[in-house]
């Protein structure tokens, strides 16, 4: 006489609940991949071929992250290399003007910017001449005072007669800018760039780059302006 095999209770819960919940284990794909089952169905589909889907799926998402994370990585690389270039050619500027074209070349060069603009705020008569924008105190806060009065960069678009102010007659053709106040001690300029696309630079843009250039000729041009 066969003793009868006890069921427990809990198993015999999970085998109605997924008896009676057929596709439970295809809603809930990551259970399959901790079940161990022996492979023994035939022509059937298994849940080992079903789970090896499932972890091939996972490998793919995941070797798509990893090659996401070395562009990442090789583009910070290069960001890196033209921004050490960057600040030795400031470092070893001799004077203003060599200040300013270094970054002007930088800016079009090496990161491929399309509009670029550095402008001086003072006594025009007496600012030293380089290929940067002059202009007084009072006609920059009359055309972009709400951009001199902000503590960091701002992005987006801007209006006609502010573009104009910052990028000249080139101003018409730019449609959307970041632009940073320069100050050490007191405001003496203004740093923007620039893209035709309205869309490129946007508010929400991280401007972690053009805040460090921005704080690198902070230390520097004032020593020039004097």
């Amino acid at each position: 006489m066969t003793t009868p095999t006890k069921t427990d209770p809990t198993e015999k819960m999970v085998r109605e609940y997924l008896r009676n919940n057929p596709t439970f284990l295809d809603d809930n794909a990551d259970i399959l991949e901790s079940i161990v089952v022996s492979h023994d169905s035939g022509s059937a589909i298994s849940l080992v071929e079903r789970q090896v889907g499932i972890l091939r799926d996972r490998n793919k998402e995941m070797r798509g992250r990893l090659d996401n994370m070395l562009q990442t990585a090789h583009e910070n690389d290069l960001l890196f290399e033209k921004t050490k270039r960057l600040v030795l050619n400031l470092l070893e500027g001799k004077n203003l003007s060599s200040l300013v074209e270094a970054v002007y070349d930088s800016l079009g060069k090496d990161y491929g910017i399309e509009f670029y603009s550095l402008t001086l705020l003072g006594d025009e008569k007496k600012l030293p001449r380089t290929m940067a924008r002059t202009s007084t105190m009072e006609k920059a806060n009359e055309k972009v005072g709400t951009l001199l009065g902000a503590n960091r960069a701002v992005c987006g678009i801007l209006r006609e007669e502010e573009m104009l102010f910052l990028f000249g007659d080139q101003g018409s053709k730019v449609g959307s800018v970041a632009a940073v106040p320069l100050r050490y001690d007191n405001l003496y300029g203004i740093l923007a760039i620039g893209n035709s696309d309205p869309n490129f630079y946007k508010s929400s843009m991280g401007t972690l780059f053009l805040s460090y250039i921005a704080e690198i000729l902070n230390r520097l041009i004032p020593h020039y302006l004097k």
